[in-house]
């Protein structure tokens, strides 16, 4: 391991692959999923972005001879970039570039770097239809890096992302394809040949590997030793494989986990009776190193406060086995801390990633002492200015002098990077950079018709364009995302405003001329509150009411919406008319207009919970909200508590006489549809709780007009292999008391489902990857696709959670309101249904 050499701590969320690939399960595999969360202290929770979602800055760095490169290589809209900076009189400034000359959208170019010798080398692990690929750069005269050569896996096949993960100590280069052979993976080592071209020396394979361990996840090389880590193995226990290189022969010399009998001893020394919890198993093989006899395993969910920790094994000269030294663990640890998931060497000391860490995360640097030559004293390292979720501690890079850190979590998923430069033996932050936001132009002015399948860039079925504004030209900052809607029709001069939900505020949209909307202002999240994923909206007579969870003491806002009337010059910034605290978290508001109360749902977060149930509040009189009551269905809910994720309430007048009149709420709430009668604040009470067969996340849904059937989503069912294509569920509700499920309408694509909505014989479904979809349900019991727009037309149609989170079809003028989540909001019309009542 050497200063130079960039480590990459495990992702846990390998290249996608084409859908014919035996390896695709595995690689979506909901465990993976919740190890991401854990990871990191994020919850992969119904409605979250993966990181895979992201642009990627920062998930590489490397350094080179006076200046540090940062790749960029998540972004399904660009090819990938690698970034170079170098220092001048002004600073640390970027100056140059770097792309593929035969670049592809997608490509995921610059996922590892390694400099070795002069040259940079690039992975890419989307080329070539997901074989993946390595470029190598050199510099011309002018110290311009100017692509030499691609390299490719001499028995690569489609799916194998060669290129994922590298390492170098300046002589070598191992590179893992950890797709390979159905998920087993490999690692290919890379030497210089007779003319001074790179070329394959060695493919390196675990001797028991099974599919799905993912051999190869994170690499280290030193001399004629080399260690491959494969977290996933070992029933996902993980394990290490260290390799030795004999009369120009590589193999396999020893296989290290958390089982050797010598740990145990370790461990009891440092007081840990128990290393790994049940049902979280610790990730061991997520980060490597090894230099001068001494390799590193990272674990960064062992320990018994999951945690994470690192195990040290020194070689054995005269056996060639390695026998374990130590068990490194953080001082002041906590569950999701991520102690270990980036190993890399900075001059004499270890520096071990907890990207997990409070404020933002940070590195432990393992320092040595200098007469035993073992390791001694862990101190703490971060940067200034972090903030919760930032990930620093996720990957780093360390020369002479200069350093590089990758942020990918920072603004939001978007990534900056860290440049750190040692000052009289000290690193310090020199300079933070990040890279440019790839941003869709709005369209404004004229319709764009959807024709052959096609409006503009978009794949569309009779759907237009009618107008769109990306995130940046409604408020949103880097990295911001677009979330929930809803509308709102101005009484008086019967202009119609957009409510648009971001991670830090809302947005409000004049659509009076829907073809040029305008952007009138933001009201920001409660002041002390986070920004987060969820927000949500509603309107009850002339105020919108908005909750947002996860999002720390945020409470619900109130906004006069009367006040959009008034003159401005601009966007203006609002604050709001009201607030109620009695709710701090809240995951959606529920409105029944007919009766004026409102139900905030999904509470978890401080505040009157209500377990995640029915909080009731009065808001006849908007400006003066007023707690009246609970209700929760303790037989639905993961935790059994009647958490509701969302609901509908409305007077009902639907066929069943014994409840005609009264309000009743049907609420998605996880495990189940839940019936309530709530007419008695004072003594709600529960009608029918009905589940249904693969149920994953019952989320959310919307009664026909007739109020005879609610259809209902699951969000998870297609991501966890419970649906084989996106599924709703159609709900007779004709007898309140005995709901029964007549239909499971399957679409023809695999996107999750997220909000729907119902208009007349019409269901408007945002689902995610795949944009708006509409159905008729005409025939109420066979749904029926008719239509479609695909926000996100350059992602396959598979589940995950990127792409439109809502729409709003209930505007007299039968335009389509959309938002999409990197996007931005989508004016949309419905070619072929004029929807004008």
């Amino acid at each position: 391991m050497t200063k130079n050499t960039p480590r990459l701590g495990f992702r846990l969320l390998p290249e996608p692959v084409p859908a014919s690939s035996p390896a695709l399960g595995l690689l979506l595999a909901p465990g993976l999923l919740l190890a991401l969360g854990l990871l990191f202290a994020l919850p992969v929770l119904p409605g979250a972005s993966t990181a895979a979602s992201a642009q990627g800055y920062g998930t590489s760095v490397a350094v080179g001879e006076g200046e540090v490169l940062v790749g960029e290589s998540l972004n399904e809209r660009s090819p990938g970039y690698v970034y170079v900076y170098r220092k001048g009189a002004d600073g640390w400034s970027e100056v140059q570039r770097l792309a593929a000359s035969d670049a592809s959208d997608g490509d995921h170019f610059g996922r590892a770097l390694a400099v070795v010798d002069g040259d940079l080398l690039v992975g890419a692990t989307v080329a070539d239809e997901t074989m993946g690929a390595v470029y190598v750069f050199q510099k011309d005269a002018s110290g311009a890096w100017q692509e030499a050569a691609k390299l490719t896996a001499s028995d690569g096949v489609a799916g194998d992302a060669f290129g994922r993960a590298m390492a170098t100590d300046g002589r070598r280069v191992l590179v893992s394809a950890l797709a390979h052979d159905d998920g087993r993976g490999a690692v290919y080592v890379l030497a210089r040949d007779e003319a001074g071209e790179w070329a394959e020396e060695a493919k390196l394979t675990a001797d028991d590997a099974v599919s799905g361990d993912f051999f190869g996840v994170a690499t280290a090389v030193d001399g004629d030793w080399a260690v491959v880590g494969a977290p996933n193995a070992d029933e996902s226990n993980g394990v290490a494989y260290a390799f030795r290189r004999q009369d120009g022969e590589w193999a396999q010399s020893a296989k290290l986990n958390m089982r050797l009998a010598e740990m145990d001893e370790i461990a009891a020394q440092v007081g840990d009776e128990e290393l790994g919890q049940p049902g979280f198993p610790p990730a061991f093989g997520t980060a490597v190193g090894i230099t001068n006899g001494l390799a590193f395993v990272g674990a960064p969910r062992g320990g018994e406060l999951l945690d994470g920790a690192v195990f040290s094994f020194r070689l054995d000269d005269a056996s060639s086995d390695w026998r374990p030294v130590a068990v490194h663990r953080p001082f002041d640890g906590r569950p999701g801390t991520g102690f270990g998931s980036t190993i890399s060497r900075g001059g004499a000391d270890v520096w071990i990633g907890a990207p997990g860490a409070p404020a933002g995360g940070r590195f432990y640097v393992l320092s040595w002492d200098d007469e035993t030559e073992e390791p001694a004293a862990l101190a703490k390292f971060a940067v200034d200015d972090l903030e919760d979720r930032d990930g620093f501690g996720s990957i780093v890079a360390l020369g002479d002098g200069i350093g590089v850190a990758g942020l990918e979590r920072d603004d939001f998923g978007l990534g900056t990077a860290a440049i750190l430069e040692d000052v009289d033996g000290s690193w310090a932050t020199a300079a933070r950079v990040a890279g440019e936001v790839l941003a869709l132009d709005a369209i404004t002015g004229d319709d764009v018709a959807c024709q052959d399948g096609q409006a503009g860039e978009f794949a569309c079925a009779d759907v237009d364009i009618v107008s769109f504004l990306p995130v940046q030209e409604i408020g949103g900052g880097r990295g911001v995302e677009v979330n929930d809607l809803w509308g709102w029709t101005d009484p008086e001069t019967g202009t119609e405003w957009a409510l648009v939900g971001r991670y830090d505020g809302t947005s409000f949209i004049d659509l009076s001329d829907p073809s040029n909307p305008v952007y009138a202002g933001n009201l920001p999240l409660t002041e002390g509150a986070n920004p987060n994923v969820w927000r949500d909206v509603k309107v009850y007579n002339d105020h919108a009411f908005i909750v947002s969870d996860g999002a720390g003491e945020h409470g619900m806002q109130v906004f006069d919406l009367t006040r959009l009337r008034e003159p401005r010059d601009g966007p203006e910034t609002f604050e709001a008319t009201a607030h109620y605290d009695r709710i701090h978290s809240a995951h959606n508001i529920v409105i029944n207009e007919g009766t004026g109360f409102a139900y905030a749902v999904g509470s978890s977060g401080g505040g009157d919970t209500c377990g995640g149930g029915l909080h009731m509040i009065d808001i006849r009189d908007p400006v003066n909200p007023t707690f009246a009551g609970c209700f929760a269905d303790s037989s639905t809910g993961r935790r059994g508590t009647g958490y509701s994720h969302d609901a509908q309430c409305v007077v009902y007048e639907g066929p069943d006489d014994e409840h005609r009149g009264k309000e009743i709420c049907f609420g998605s709430n996880e495990t189940a549809l839940s019936i309530s009668d709530v007419t008695d604040k004072e003594a709600p009470v529960a009608l029918a709780m009905a589940g249904y067969a693969n149920a994953s996340y019952s989320h959310q849904g919307w009664l026909d007009e007739a109020h005879e059937y609610f259809y209902m989503n699951d969000e998870l069912d297609e991501l966890q292999g419970k649906a084989s294509s996106t599924r709703t569920m159609v709900w007779d509700v004709k007898d309140l008391d005995e709901p029964i499920l007549v239909k499971e309408h399957l679409s023809d694509v695999t996107s999750s489902d997220h909000n729907l909505y119902i208009r007349g014989d019409l269901m408007y479904q945002s689902n995610y990857v795949s944009g708006l979809r509409i159905l008729d349900i005409s025939d109420r019991e066979n749904p029926r696709e008719v239509a479609f727009f695909d926000t996100v037309p350059w992602t396959d149609d598979a589940p995950g959670f990127d792409g439109s989170w809502s729409n709003y079809p209930f505007f007299a003028s039968g335009i389509i309101v959309v938002t999409s989540g990197k996007e931005g909001v989508f004016v949309l019309r419905n070619a072929r249904r004029n929807l004008i009542p």
